[in-house]
């Protein structure tokens, strides 16, 4: 059974920071390129954050360059998205997300999963 499971939201001060994780199991994470989106009240979900799958590239989005950095640690099958200088408007609730292909003999197929999310409030 495929799961992601996010944890590390919560409360925090404007300025502040939170390390969300997400911990996979069910797949092989480290053949999966791993993605953070993000989903404000109101808005449709954004992408945050990416990072490869075999050579660890990374990429943000623009609003969170230099700010959010996203890692990941394929022996614990467990990626993360730190977050730092928190404005009031990154609160939402935050989403992992993993691509990848399984293969089974000569046949593969795409995969996408997602987590629950977590939520991250961002008020004084």
């Amino acid at each position: 059974q495929v799961q992601l499971v996010e944890s590390g939201g919560g409360l925090v001060q404007p300025g502040g920071s939170l390390r969300l994780s997400c911990l996979a199991s069910g797949f092989t994470f480290s053949r999966y390129a791993m993605n953070w989106y993000r989903q404000a009240p109101g808005k449709e979900r954004e992408l945050v954050a990416s990072i490869g799958s075999t050579d660890g590239s990374t990429s943000y989005a623009d609003s969170m360059k230099g700010r959010f950095t996203i890692s990941r640690d394929n022996a614990k099958d467990t990626v993360f998205l730190q977050l730092n200088s928190l404005k009031p408007e990154d609160a939402a609730v935050y989403y992992c997300n993993a691509v990848g292909t399984d293969c089974s003999g000569v046949a593969c197929f795409p995969r996408v999963y997602w987590g629950q999310g977590t939520q991250v409030t961002v008020s004084s």
